[in-house]
């Protein structure tokens, strides 16, 4: 198989770093165009220019997603420079935990301002482009905790749920104009977070045995890695997946509704290795 990306013009939102970086540098090792952009300007700065030595052409700019009027002017820019849009990677935004007794519901708005509204608004600036050419892929990266709820960390829940539903909403409305809209929902995806989870279980654990109790809820038996993702965003990008729209792929290894029971998991192995330090003492 040949996915041939090489005259593509391509923007991923949040590509400084983890798995819009990865999904940036494939696009690039295939010769498309590639537009990143994120909220520091120093980060999204660095990685342009280290895409620059793969693709076709590089475009970064600090970009606030929560700002309309910015990220019009954005995929403007790109749009113009290349002469239209193919491919936009919904990629920005970060998850969130809170229950009800430690969350405010500004702070749910936020979120979502951030997630569901970042996403719409990035929509709504390149369909345009991509219905006066009639072709385009949108690809959201999205998280397993939306598409099979969570007993905690409600804003990423509901918040990422919505984008799920956005996905699937406008890859039913926008196929009719060549415009293909898919979710990939992410599941323990090692991006360096699971080194600030680990350093926040405290003294007395082991990362082996942290990295095993992460483990038991996910059947393949491993973190994923950003180029995971990456693959399969090349493979809904191109030709083969020209009959795919409004699915949403869980790339979680496995892991399904044992999601569920993660954070439960996480306090049993916290009290245990409480009792065990007691014993130690």
């Amino acid at each position: 198989m040949n996915i041939d990306l090489s005259a593509k013009r391509v923007i991923i939102t949040g590509g400084s770093r983890g798995i819009g970086l990865a999904i940036a540098r494939a696009f690039a090792s295939e010769g498309a165009r590639v537009a990143i952009c994120a909220r520091s300007e120093q980060a999204v700065r660095e990685a342009g220019q280290a895409l620059t030595e793969r693709a076709q052409a590089v475009i970064a700019r600090a970009v606030d997603v929560t700002d309309s009027a910015a990220v019009q002017a954005f995929v403007s820019e790109v749009a113009q420079a290349w002469g239209g849009v193919d491919v936009l990677v919904n990629n920005a935004g970060q998850g969130r935990g809170g229950n009800l007794d430690t969350l405010t519901p500004e702070a749910i708005l936020e979120h979502a301002n951030v997630l569901q509204m970042g996403h719409f608004r990035f929509v709504q600036a390149v369909v345009p482009y991509m219905r006066e050419q009639r072709w385009g892929r949108i690809i959201e990266i999205n998280a397993l905790a939306g598409a099979i709820p969570t007993p905690d960390g409600i804003p990423s829940v509901i918040n990422r749920a919505s984008c799920i539903a956005l996905s699937k909403t406008l890859g039913m409305s926008l196929p009719k104009d060549n415009i293909l809209v898919n979710s990939l929902n992410m599941g323990w995806i090692d991006t360096g977070q699971w080194d600030r989870h680990y350093k926040e279980m405290g003294p007395g654990v082991s990362r082996e045995e942290f990295d095993a109790m992460v483990m038991k809820v996910v059947p393949i038996g491993r973190y994923g890695k950003p180029e995971d993702v990456a693959g399969m965003v090349l493979f809904l990008a191109s030709e083969y997946a020209s009959f795919i729209s409004a699915a949403s792929i869980d790339i979680a290894g496995g892991m399904g509704g044992q999601i569920a029971y993660f954070p439960q998991l996480k306090r049993d192995f916290a009290a245990m290795i409480k009792a065990r330090n007691a014993q130690q003492a």
